[in-house]
């Protein structure tokens, strides 16, 4: 995507662009960089943005800027760069390899793997298997369990247990530092920025409907019913992705849909998926597909359709996730902080057994066994999440720190942090298990299953937690 038509700041954006391609060689030692007029043709934007973004790199020490002659690379700066100790990392696209960068400043010089995320664990996984494993990997939090039980990660506090102490088990909020002792009571993995899942919806809609947002599975039929009388055929009250075209996002929106009726997955001990409140989530959701509030089609839907149909206005409500906030954004071409203006964001209806509930998720640090330099990465991961770093980022995605210092100075000034932290209140997060992406393929064919009538919502849930018990080795305890 154009620059230009990306939601943070143009200029930031212009300027990690150019930063990574320094860091890389493009321009040389001492190479000249593209005039300004240049810049503005080649990424469409103004000169004011171009204007920051090379004053920001000459501040910084990146570039040297000569009156009538141009733009260079510093050399000094990059023969610090040169010399600073390599750190190898794995993640998931560009976005969070920038975000690196920075955290690593010239002290550190990056060797980035990325891949999408779809691919992500099976590249880490032939890595370690080929034993050229990275020094610090970024992955989802749903695989700390499989590779932690491959005995693939190296237990933070083994390399630095003052940082655990004094930061991690101080700062970092509960659903986060406790999600990942998986081996003793030591961490395998820190928290970056997270996310929640949670109820979107269009301010507009509910104002002309006179109705406040839902707390629960009744008011929440209700208003579906309300906004989809009269709706035109390509406009919808309430959309979700639903199947496995979806992939992880379609396991995200139901767990947190069964959490909202306290229905849960497993245990340590059994399949516990197998409830009357679990049959009751999936009964409710195929009452909204006959009532013609939820479109069957959703189980066609790719992982951002949804949320893309709420921000073009053929949508009033959602059920999606905090980081979604970034792609709303971009897809209404406004900035972040007026996203809260426009939709709001809260917790997912409680059903008749359940609180009104999110469930955390996000992305999570570790450090292979196979790391060459663990302290290094480990100097990297401090880097990242500290909470000058954590609260910048945080402040540019709409994700949520995981520490509390940071989330509690950005509240009075960020409107829609203020109002999703204090969703943490009522957070689960994911079962944990080493086979997680098998199992989440289970729940993304319940739910196809049941809203395309395929199965009834108790034969659906009957089946999905035999299939989660052959998976997983755990007895089903029906309810």
């Amino acid at each position: 995507m154009d620059i230009a038509q990306q939601p943070l700041p143009a200029y930031y954006r212009l300027k990690r662009r150019l930063l990574a391609d320094i860091e890389s060689g493009h321009y040389g030692m001492d190479g000249r960089l593209p005039t300004e007029h240049a810049l503005c043709a080649a990424y469409g934007l103004s000169r004011t943005p171009v204007a920051r973004a090379l004053s920001e790199l000459a501040a910084e020490g990146v570039v040297v800027r000569h009156r009538r002659r141009g733009t260079f690379v510093n050399p000094e700066w990059m023969r610090a760069l040169r010399a600073a100790p390599e750190v190898s990392v794995m993640t998931c696209d560009q976005a969070w390899a920038g975000q690196l960068r920075e955290a690593a400043g010239k002290d550190l010089r990056l060797s980035i793997t990325s891949a999408p995320l779809s691919e992500l664990r099976t590249m880490f996984r032939r890595a370690i298997a080929e034993g050229r494993g990275p020094d610090l990997a970024l992955v989802d939090s749903v695989w700390v369990a499989e590779f932690a039980e491959s005995h693939m990660l190296t237990p933070i506090g083994e390399l630095d247990p003052e940082w655990v102490a004094a930061e991690h088990d101080a700062d970092f909020l509960p659903p986060f530092a406790d999600a990942y002792r998986l081996d003793g009571d030591d961490i395998v993995a820190v928290q970056a920025q997270a996310d929640v899942t949670g109820l979107w919806y269009r301010r507009e809609a509910l104002a002309a409907a006179g109705i406040a947002p839902p707390a629960t599975w009744r008011e929440l039929r209700a208003l579906g019913r309300t906004l989809a009388a009269g709706l035109p055929r390509d406009r919808h009250a309430l959309v979700m992705p639903g199947g496995p075209a979806a992939t992880e996002t379609a396991t995200y929106a139901l767990v947190g849909l069964l959490a909202a009726n306290g229905a849960t997955i497993f245990t340590a001990d059994a399949v516990t998926l197998d409830s009357p409140a679990a049959v009751e989530t999936l009964r409710f959701l195929r009452r909204l597909v006959d009532d013609g509030v939820l479109p069957a089609e959703v189980v066609t839907y790719d992982r951002h359709r949804a949320a893309r149909l709420l921000a073009a206005g053929r949508a009033d409500l959602f059920v999606g996730a905090s980081y979604h906030a970034e792609l709303i954004a971009e897809e209404t071409g406004t900035a972040l902080p007026e996203v809260g203006e426009r939709f709001g964001f809260v917790p997912l209806p409680a059903g008749p057994h359940g609180p009104p509930a999110i469930l955390c998720g996000g992305m999570v640090y570790c450090i292979p066994r196979q790391a060459r330099n663990p302290h290094l990465a480990m100097r990297l991961l401090r880097a990242a999440t500290a909470p000058d770093r954590l609260a910048e980022v945080c402040a540019e995605t709409g994700q949520l720190p995981p520490r509390r210092s940071v989330l509690d100075a950005m509240a009075p000034v960020s409107p829609f942090h203020a109002q999703t932290a204090a969703l943490l209140d009522h957070a689960v997060v994911r079962p944990s298990a080493s086979v997680y992406a098998l199992v989440s393929a289970q729940l993304q064919a319940l739910l196809e299953g049941v809203l395309t009538r395929r199965w009834s919502p108790a034969a659906g849930v009957a089946l999905a937690a035999d299939r989660i018990s052959a998976i997983t080795g755990l007895p089903v305890v029906r309810a």
